[in-house]
């Protein structure tokens, strides 16, 4: 079974970049392009790791990491920024 990545970024052609190399490389990938919806993907799907952006719209990407660590769903998922 292949690892799940969520990329939280608002850029489409950083996302559709890193997706494409990731996906290469058998990673299975969410996307999301705001805070919030980052959220609710990572509650919903719990992914293995989540590489987000820090400058986003409407939640920032240090509000997003937060609301996750103080989540026990959430809390385990390595986040980078």
């Amino acid at each position: 079974m292949s690892k799940t990545i969520l990329l939280v970024d608002d850029d489409p052609r950083l996302v559709r970049l890193i997706c494409r190399r990731l996906t290469r490389d058998g990673f299975r990938m969410l996307t999301a392009g705001s805070g919030e919806e980052g959220l609710r993907l990572a509650a919903e799907q719990r992914p293995d790791l989540v590489l987000l952006d820090i400058v986003l719209p409407g939640l920032s990407g240090q509000e997003v990491c937060a609301r996750l660590k103080t989540q026990p769903a959430t809390h385990p998922i390595p986040v980078i920024f």
